[in-house]
Formats: C-alpha cells, structure tokens, sequence
C-alpha cells in the first residue's frame, strides 16, 4: 500500500447553483474542496457570478470538464480549450479533469460515447492530450468513463485505461462508481479491475450513486446514495492505492446538506482508518 502524505485525507463535494445561498454564508467544515464544469460556470454573470468568485476565493476547487471531447475524429476545440484557460487562471484552479469519451463529431451529442479500444485510438488521444495540456499549462486528468458498449473494441477496457495513462504520460481521476457499474454492465471483476489500475497515476477519486435498471444494467445517474458494494470498493482503494482525496458527486435529487454531510463523514471515516492503518505499520 502506498503511504500517502496526510493532505490526501481530503473530501470533497461537486457543487451546484442552488448551493450557492447556503455556501456563501457558511461552508462546513468536512467539506475541504469543491468541483464544478468550467462549463456550466465560466460564462456566468450577475449574482451567481459574484456568488462563485467569492467561494473561489477562499476554498480550493478541482474543475472537471465535460465537453472537451479528448477522443473525438474531429479537431480540437481550441477555443474552448483557451476559454478554460482563461477561467482556471480567473479562479487559480490548478486541478482539471476530463472524461477519457467523446462527445462531439461534426457536432455536439451532449452525451459520453465511449472511444473505441483501440491502439489507433490511444494514440489519438495521447497526441490530443499533450496539446491540452499545451495551451492550458497545466496537467490533464482523465477519468475512466461508464459506458454501455464497445464498439470497435481490439483490447479490453483495462487494457485501454492503461494504454492511454502510459502512453499520455498523464494523471488519472478514478471513479469507483464507474468500475462498478461497468463490471455489472460488462461482467467483470471489479476488484481485479481495481487493483490492476497504476497507483502512481491517480491524482484523486469519485464516488457517488446509481440506477439500477435490470439486474444486470446499471446506469450512471448520480443521483441516489452510495451503495454498500461501492463502499466496500472505495475500502479496497484505499487499501490498495492508499488515500487520495476523494468526491462526492451528486447531480440529481439532491438532498439536504445535512444528508450529504452523512456520506461525506462516511468517506472521511473510510481515509481517516486507512491512514490510522498506515501509521501503524510504518
């Protein structure tokens, strides 16, 4: 198990527009960072403009994207890509994650398609990614995706994962949920999925909830509370790549802050164990 330093021991939630009243009175303390879209904040104006700056102005923010479209056959979007910029310097955020998808061909789908498992596709991406990481001058993080299907696939999901980190040379933002809900979809193992992903990539983690539609189909919602299987992922995580910080992410149905707050201490509780577990055998 990796010995992280104790700055990993950090929870984190993704925040919404209708948080803002609350947050900008007062921010609890489990909560250690905040994420949001670059997109769905960098053009805003007015009240939720000035509400925003405020919080980023003292709390730490991680960005994660969704329209960058690192796999798309189409060039680079490099407006956007200067706009994004443009905002992380704004907020001096440091930490930007995308989606290892696509979503734009000649046009914007507003949907992740999955990129085909292909060595043509990972160096696709790989080229793609350093031109990022170019223009915004800094690292690019990308996260294992939930996908439905595989179209064109010539190696396995974990074979591409790794394919693109190694050859990218990038950081990688794990999902829990996303292993979970693709072992289900996919019938794999999870846990050997899991352990097989390179620690040394991982620069932090996200959690969160799902929809379960058939037995054996799982969609990626965010919009419910962690299960027990996912939870008992997360503990092999840090059990076997040691603590990193980790986000609650939950679009939909949102709930009280104070019910967050309940899976938000479950994840500190989770860190604070396995940190506690590390002193001792150091």
């Amino acid at each position: 198990m990796t010995n992280n330093k104790i700055n990993q021991q950090r929870v984190g939630l993704g925040l919404r527009r209708e948080m803002l009243d609350e947050f900008c009175q007062a921010v609890p303390n489990e909560i250690n960072f905040f994420e949001v879209a670059p997109e769905n904040w960098m053009t805003l104006g007015g009240k939720f403009g000035r509400q925003f700056r405020a919080l980023t102005e003292k709390h730490e923010f991680f960005c994660h994207g969704l329209s960058l479209s690192i796999g798309s056959p189409e060039p680079l979007d490099l407006t956007f890509v200067r706009n994004v910029k443009s905002f992380l310097d704004l907020h001096q955020i440091s930490t930007y994650s995308e989606h290892l998808s696509y979503c734009s061909g000649r046009g914007h789908m507003y949907d992740l398609m999955p990129i085909p498992f292909t060595t043509e596709a990972v160096m696709h991406v790989a080229q793609r990614v350093k031109q990022v990481e170019d223009i915004l001058e800094r690292p690019l993080i990308l996260e294992n995706v939930s996908f439905y299907a595989a179209p064109g696939a010539d190696m396995s999901e974990l074979e591409f994962v790794s394919a693109v980190m190694q050859e990218a040379d990038c950081k990688m933002l794990l999902d829990v949920n996303n292993i979970y809900v693709n072992s289900v979809n996919h019938g794999y193992d999870a846990i050997e999925f899991l352990k097989a992903m390179p620690t040394n990539r991982i620069a932090y983690l996200h959690i969160a909830g799902h929809y379960e539609e058939a037995e054996d189909l799982i969609v990626d919602t965010h919009g419910a509370d962690i299960i027990d299987p996912v939870w008992q992922l997360l503990d092999v995580c840090y059990q076997t790549h040691g603590v990193f910080p980790t986000l609650l992410e939950r679009d939909f149905n949102i709930p009280s802050t104070d019910e967050l707050l309940l899976e938000i201490n479950q994840i500190h509780d989770y860190q604070k164990r396995h940190l506690a577990s590390v002193k001792r055998s150091a």
